[in-house]
């Protein structure tokens, strides 16, 4: 995987270019198990986490999802980070992921900053939220674009439209696409995603049911991605993906569940003071 190594040296030349909200409403419906390939560069946001390979540092290889939240912050699950000696970058603007699309850029990660409270042993705890400090500011090249974050603490309806995309897992088979995945994933609301035959005890308030039609889901490799619902005008990133039924992830009344974005707002403009935005 080659694609980004050689636009790393042309990112001191548009720098300067101003990186904004996409605020488009440009993703079209019915489009990750039970989806299709995501209409090109419509989630802006979106990016590769990418990891080097232990014997060659030139091969990377996607591992999971993440939103561009701010031009040094990406947005992930604390399940995909925090591995000893591993190296992580994001590819931005990206769509295929073994050909050069002439749309993405990829940047080091410098600084990864996991919840205090998220526990690799406890999943149905919650907490599964991580930033991920790039090496260098992302910039704008009309295919990159910061989402927005929801309102603290807000909550979308029972059934209200949102998107999950990622390089996941297309089948419990283990087909992983090399392009971009979407698929229309209605939220649950927590009263029905915690019921016995549902989730039950293992979904908290902290997080985001989409899903559960036994259809479409979002499925291993969509980990840390974004779950996309477009709101008050804009793109906002309710909600990151944390887990499912693995390998059958589009099992009925199992939706996939999601780190709930506006139950973390304050920590994450805290990092952002702390280690400035």
């Amino acid at each position: 995987m080659l694609p980004c190594l050689f636009l790393l040296g042309f990112i001191g030349l548009i720098s300067g270019h101003i990186l904004n909200h996409d605020i488009h409403n440009d993703i079209q419906a019915d489009r990750v198990i039970g989806g299709n390939e995501a209409a090109r560069n419509s989630y802006k946001w979106q990016v590769s986490l990418q990891t080097a390979h232990y014997s060659d540092p030139d091969y990377w290889s996607h591992m999971c999802g993440g939103s561009l939240i701010s031009a040094s912050w990406v947005l992930s699950a604390a399940h995909c980070v925090g591995f000893q000696g591993v190296i992580y970058r994001v590819a931005l603007g990206e769509h295929s992921l073994s050909q050069n699309d002439g749309t993405e850029y990829c940047i080091k990660i410098k600084n990864i900053i996991v919840h205090p409270r998220w526990n690799p042993n406890f999943l149905a705890n919650g907490y599964d939220i991580a930033l991920l400090h790039m090496s260098s500011p992302a910039y704008s090249n009309g295919f990159v674009a910061l989402a927005a974050l929801p309102a603290e603490n807000s909550k979308l309806p029972n059934g209200f439209p949102c998107y999950v995309s990622g390089w996941g897992a297309t089948s419990p088979y283990g087909n992983y696409p090399d392009k971009l995945q979407d698929a229309l994933l209605p939220v649950v609301e927590h009263s029905i995603c915690s019921k016995p035959n549902w989730w039950g005890q293992s979904v908290q308030d902290t997080m985001v049911c989409a899903g559960g039609d036994g259809v479409r889901s979002g499925c291993s490799g969509d980990s840390g991605g974004p779950l996309s619902c477009f709101v008050d005008g804009m793109w906002q990133v309710h909600g990151v993906v944390s887990y499912g039924v693995v390998p059958y992830c589009n099992t009925y009344e199992k939706p996939t569940v999601f780190t709930r974005v506006s139950a973390f707002t304050d920590w994450i403009y805290e990092i952002f003071r702390v280690y400035g935005e």
